[in-house]
């Protein structure tokens, strides 16, 4: 199966007003990205602050994403929910809007058997008619894809790729030798190693702040130019680490403010960074 998209993807952050989404800022957002030329953007994902957004928010804004972008890269809804039922509505709704793909984070909190994870998948995937990426992302939701779920679910054909946000490296490898899948990097910092074992790029946070940057960094890989990408990889690692030194998307919103790009603040029970970590934010940004 042709990937849904080889290198850069984007997990938008969403530009809160109070309590609405700034369509105004957000369109700014995906000019950005398009002019950059990236492969593909998550709306509604955990950048985006899915968890805070109401149903309606998440489709309104799945739906002018696909009417924006009309057709310049792809549109992949953050549709996953710890509640099955949920996820299949969203996922369907998601599909009639135009979504070109969907990520589905691991149920949350439930800490689902192997067999759950299955079976969820399975009735996500019966339920759409296009591609599903499986978002794998432990630190989060208490529970780690094992490589045999992954083995079992590649046997369905909506089941397209993985997600792996599990900073384990060594898994990826043991993916690749299981099952047929595409593989992304859900770190950033992860990109180079993920790709040299046969990943197909990245669902980046950085790319909100510097898209050009992360672009040319899956492109070299795609090249096959890895010495060059692990180079620009390790000038990136002090703003890539920066991005995480409070919980995603908090860095990222705050640096994206301090470059001048009016996204508003995160929607509690996030808050601002620390007096500390603003003011690294803030060196990171001013040198580039």
């Amino acid at each position: 199966m042709t990937p849904l998209f080889r290198g850069t993807c984007t997990a938008l952050v969403t530009p809160f007003r109070l309590d609405f989404v700034h369509t105004e800022i957000y369109d700014q957002l995906l000019d950005r990205q398009l002019q950059a030329g990236v492969a593909a953007v998550v709306v509604c994902g955990t950048t985006g602050e899915s968890a805070t957004m109401s149903d309606r928010e998440k489709l309104d804004l799945i739906g002018h994403t696909v009417a924006y972008v009309k057709g310049r890269c792809k549109v992949i809804a953050g549709t996953g929910s710890n509640a099955t039922a949920h996820a299949v509505y969203l996922s369907r709704e998601a599909e009639k809007l135009g979504a070109d793909g969907l990520l589905l984070v691991t149920p949350y909190y439930n800490k689902a058997t192997a067999q759950g994870l299955i079976e969820h998948y399975t009735a996500i995937g019966n339920a759409v008619h296009i591609p599903c990426i499986l978002y794998n992302v432990p630190s989060r939701t208490g529970v780690d894809i094992p490589v045999s779920v992954y083995r079992a679910l590649s046997e369905h054909p909506n089941m397209q790729g993985i997600k792996e946000a599990s900073g384990d490296i060594s898994k990826i490898a043991r993916i690749r030798g299981a099952c047929p899948m595409t593989i992304w990097s859900g770190n950033d910092s992860e990109t180079v190693p993920i790709m040299a074992l046969g990943g197909a790029g990245v669902i980046s946070v950085l790319s909100n702040l510097y898209p050009e940057t992360m672009v040319r960094l899956t492109d070299l890989c795609l090249a096959g130019r890895f010495r060059e990408a692990a180079a620009l990889q390790a000038a990136l690692m002090p703003v890539m680490d920066a991005m995480f030194c409070e919980v995603n998307p908090i860095p990222v919103k705050a640096a994206m403010r301090l470059s001048g790009l009016d996204v508003g603040h995160c929607r509690l029970p996030l808050t601002d960074p620390t007096p500390e970590h603003l003011e690294l934010l803030r060196q990171l940004v001013a040198a580039q």
